[in-house]
């Protein structure tokens, strides 16, 4: 009788050996999807490397603690990278964040229009995008998103007529808009 096939010397090598690696992983991490990750890639790597798996069963369950524990450094160090992103992240924001400008009552219009028609109004003036463009992002045709745009228009500038009456100096766009002509 030969040697097993690869796949029955692995499903015996993870049955045999499958709790103390298991347990030498969930001692060492906290989340339990880390421990699953971990615990699969321990896994993966003993099937990648089949051939190199010590016979004897103690030596296996060895150089499955050895690779489980490289696994977990190697989970720790990307977790550690990803900690230090999120906070480089967190204060390339925060740098970029400016005071909102409460008192501006175009500002106060703005905020006071509905999601969507904020989310149009920014793609124009923040993003810089024409209607083709608004149409694609929005999936919708070119005349749907002219339209949503129009009446977004239309309901900024009755905001702004709400807070200033004195709509000249936003131009003449916005009164004529404000005055639904």
């Amino acid at each position: 009788m030969g040697p097993p096939e690869p796949e029955q010397r692995f499903e015996e090598l993870y049955m045999a050996n499958y709790p103390a690696i298991a347990t030498y992983v969930r001692r060492r991490a906290t989340s339990p999807d880390d421990i699953a990750d971990v615990i699969a890639e321990t896994f993966t790597t003993a099937w990648r490397r089949l051939d190199d798996i010590p016979p004897k069963a103690e030596e296996t369950r060895l150089w499955l603690y050895g690779v489980a524990r490289r696994v977990l450094a190697n989970h720790f160090r990307a977790e550690e990278r990803r900690t230090a992103l999120t906070a480089r992240l967190r204060d390339e924001v925060s740098a970029w964040a400016a005071p909102e400008p409460a008192h501006d009552p175009a500002y106060q219009a703005f905020r006071r229009l509905a999601d969507d028609d904020r989310e149009l109004l920014s793609l124009v003036a923040w993003e810089g995008l024409s209607g083709p463009e608004i149409a694609k992002v929005l999936g919708c045709s070119r005349g749907a998103a002219r339209l949503r745009l129009h009446r977004a228009r239309k309901r900024l500038a009755r905001e702004l007529a709400a807070l200033d009456p004195e709509l000249a100096g936003y131009g003449n766009r916005a009164v004529s808009l404000a005055k639904g002509q």
